[in-house]
């Protein structure tokens, strides 16, 4: 569908103020944004063009020729060809660097964006200072040129990564209709209306292939929804009255007619940006630490530097323009790049490979956290099961046959218990029979006549007025259900009980999956719910959990969090969001399932955007690796900063080792590449 300008421009706003979000949190932790104001864009503007000035600074550096073995192209003016790219590299690609320290020494916390623009600066001074041969030595332009442009490459791909989660949706909200058909209340038409015009109340028709505007519930029709770019969810859903329909995803081939419930900034896609562009500013305490190693770095780099210059002038036999040339090295070398990237690069990876699987980190904090719990406790209705009443057991002898004259004398009731089911018995593939003269019994049942004979449908009451007794198998099953805390429905014929209905709320098919997994992981499963005893003991059974906390009051969750965390265990408490924030908070992670009923949720550090269970074994899976991803960055990024600045600093010279100044830059850049490639690593992980 064609956009038009102006609604094209409100999408464009609405982008922008995402991204100024995006700024304002990154302040809020640590007191500056090295990337404020910046974009992936122009970061790749300016690698492309400092790469493309690179590659003449290497060719014709003197360095570069004796480290490869190559010789020089000489004519006039060929050895400032180094000077001039160089210089141009520093001024457009490298000042941008130089911004952002200028922020970080305002706030007085001196760190990445800092360290980088000393070592740039010092290389671009001390290469003037041989290239006008003031001082002797060798001159560090390819240097200057390579760590520019490899730190353009490196926030360009940190950017991109940052952006991804975020950029997904805002491709989504892009295609979002510009205009929607508005049912008219005098003679039930539709007219074409902006989407900017609809307001809560107001119905719509939604065509095959149409994608949904604003969310709503559906009002008449039924038909199957794409709703993979929120949830993550190939499968289509199904959707018939009463279903709730989220903007932004795409109708099946069936038509709808939904009444509008939400609305612009309240929509669950809005919702979800405001989550993921949290979660893109908010910062891990591996984060945090890595952030203070820089600003330690910073101090260190200084310090090498001034020892370098003491013990190279007091007890060094050497030169002023080599001990400069020591000092030059530790400097530049001491530069954190590698160290910079190492966390940004994981945790950005990380945030947008869960979005894309329908998982919203909100708090970073809570993705690196959730790998150590030690138990999971669900909370029962809404998450492991789907919260509305169904048929859970049928006793009889021929289950289809008594689903089939069950469903026939129910099939035009609202009752809930009538709903269930004829639910059971389209899932079942059942030919209902066809009912006359149907007729309600109230507060006992139904009745109705199939084939000439009478037939009930109805609970206890219904037994004692048709004075029919229970066979010792119904009631045996009767007992027992009653025990698990569920309805039991009868089917009468004549003076006969054919038959029984278990009813009650029903476990999701995908619950019993993921508790497994979650227990062979390792972790304990635990259950909280204000149903009964019974109704607990019975999901409990069915899943294979152990530990169930059944009558507790939704207030009073929380307490249950506390009693699992007194022996030191790590809780993450997973909820639907609907009163469970008290214990969402307490727990050491809380996850909310289904988010998109309840993407307003602000006491959950992790939210599942779809109502599947098997997702908390995901973002699980997803912490350990990201958390081993960032141990290794860490690891190789402090190492090489560790051995090669006193290595630089000539603290083997009495060995006759001092590292190359040469050397140590190609390793320096080296170390970028490889945290830079062991992060991209992250994207082939399975969940």
């Amino acid at each position: 569908m064609k956009h038009s300008d102006q609604n094209q421009h409100q999408h464009e706003n609405h982008a922008d103020m995402n991204h100024g979000q995006h700024s304002d949190h990154g302040g809020d932790h640590g007191g500056h944004d090295e990337h404020a104001g910046h974009d992936p864009q122009m970061f790749k503007r300016k690698f492309w063009l400092s790469l493309l000035f690179t590659i003449p600074t290497l060719y014709f550096s003197q360095t570069i020729s004796e480290l490869i073995g190559y010789q020089v192209p000489e004519f006039t003016g060929s050895s400032y060809i180094p000077a001039v790219f160089g210089i141009a590299i520093f001024l457009y690609g490298g000042l941008v660097f130089l911004k952002s320290a200028k922020s970080e020494l305002a706030n007085r916390q001196p760190g990445m964006m800092t360290l980088i623009s000393l070592a740039i600066s010092v290389a671009l001074v001390y290469s003037l200072l041989i290239t006008l041969n003031l001082v002797s030595g060798m001159d560090f332009w390819w240097e200057l040129a390579s760590l520019v442009t490899i730190m353009l490459l490196g926030h360009w791909l940190e950017m991109a990564s940052v952006m991804n989660a975020q950029g997904a949706l805002n491709e989504l909200a892009k295609l979002l209709p510009d205009t929607a058909e508005r049912v008219t209340e005098t003679d039930g038409g539709t007219e074409e209306v902006s989407v900017s015009e609809l307001k809560v109340g107001d119905k719509v028709l939604i065509r095959p292939g149409a994608q949904i505007p604003v969310d709503g519930v559906v009002i008449k029709g039924e038909s199957k929804v794409d709703e993979s770019m929120l949830t993550g969810e190939s499968k289509p859903v199904d959707k018939t009255r009463d279903s709730e329909l989220v903007a932004g995803t795409v109708n099946g081939s069936g038509s709808l007619t939904m009444k509008v419930t939400k609305i612009g900034d309240d929509t669950a896609l809005a919702g979800i940006m405001k989550l993921v562009s949290e979660a893109q500013s908010s910062k891990s305490k591996t984060q945090l630490l890595a952030d203070k190693a820089a600003a330690y770095l910073f101090y260190i780099a200084l310090a090498a530097a001034f020892v370098t210059a003491i013990g190279w002038s007091i007890f060094g036999d050497a030169s002023s323009g080599y001990t400069l040339e020591r000092v030059v090295a530790v400097l530049i070398i001491a530069c954190p790049h590698a160290l910079g990237l190492a966390i940004p690069l994981v945790t950005a990876i990380s945030t947008s490979k869960a979005a894309s699987a329908g998982v919203i980190v909100r708090e970073r904090s809570a993705l690196e956290l959730v790998r150590n719990v030690d138990v999971i406790l669900f909370d029962k209705t809404g998450t492991l099961t789907t919260g509305d009443q169904g048929v859970v057991k049928i006793v009889a002898e021929d289950e289809k046959e008594l689903l089939s004259i069950a469903a026939g004398i129910e099939q035009d009731s609202e009752h809930p218990i009538a709903k269930a089911i004829v639910a059971k018995a389209e899932q079942m593939n059942v030919n209902v029979k066809t009912a006359t003269n149907f007729s309600a019994l109230e507060g006992r049942g139904a009745k109705a006549m199939i084939d000439d004979d009478d037939y009930y449908v109805g609970g206890p009451r219904l037994l004692e007025e048709q004075s029919v007794e229970l066979s010792d198998d119904l009631r045996k099953a009767t007992k027992q259900a009653h025990k698990n805390g569920q309805t039991v429905v009868y089917a009468i014929a004549g003076n006969d009980v054919i038959g029984a209905f278990m009813i009650a709320d029903t476990i999701r098919p995908e619950s019993k999956t993921a508790i497994q997994t979650l227990q062979n992981a390792g972790k304990t499963v635990a259950i909280v719910t204000g149903d009964s005893q019974g109704v607990a003991k019975w999901v409990a059974d069915e899943l294979g959990i152990d530990d169930y906390h059944s009558e507790v009051l939704p207030g009073n969750k929380s307490d249950v969090v506390t009693d699992l965390q007194k022996d030191g265990s790590k809780v993450a408490f997973v909820g639907d969001g609907v009163n469970d924030a008290p214990a969402l908070a307490q727990a050491d992670v809380g996850i909310a399932i289904g988010a998109g009923t309840d993407v307003a949720i602000e006491s959950a550090g992790i939210v599942l955007a779809s109502s599947d269970p098997q997702g908390v074994s995901k973002i699980i899976n997803l912490s350990k690796a990201t958390y081993r991803k960032m141990q290794q960055n860490l690891a190789w990024a402090t190492g090489y900063n560790v051995i090669a600045i006193p290595l630089a600093a000539g603290a083997l010279a009495g060995v006759g080792f001092v590292l190359s100044p040469a050397i140590g830059a190609v390793l320096m850049s080296m170390s970028t590449i490889i945290v830079a490639f062991n992060a991209q690593l992250l994207r082939k992980v399975e969940l």
